[in-house]
């Protein structure tokens, strides 16, 4: 899924919001294929990380329950302008992807 994460991270005041959007299925396995009928394998997000200055800012533990294409944000404190932010998945078929951006 390469090229599957969107992410934007700017600093006001003390805070720096990271906004993020992953482009993935997120399929639970319990909708069928309308042709075939048959069950859609489970297909989603289970671990996000963030970190910055090789610290973890924020994990989430995800499980079917999150929507097609999720977006969220969040903020945390210590960033400066210019520092590298990395935004990291991994899904429960062994697919992963990391995107890093810069606070502006």
């Amino acid at each position: 899924m390469a090229g599957s994460i969107m992410i934007r991270a700017n600093k006001k005041g003390e805070l720096t919001t990271v906004k993020a959007l992953i482009k993935h299925p997120m399929e639970t396995g319990l909708r069928k294929d309308k042709k075939s009928g048959k069950k859609i394998p489970a297909h989603f997000i289970q671990e996000v990380s963030c970190k910055h200055a090789g610290k973890e800012v924020m994990s989430a533990q995800w499980g079917a329950s999150v929507s097609k294409n999720p977006y969220f944000t969040f903020r945390f404190r210590g960033a400066d302008k210019g520092d590298r932010v990395t935004l990291t998945w991994v899904d429960n078929q062994g697919g992963s992807e990391s995107k890093e951006t810069e606070v502006a």
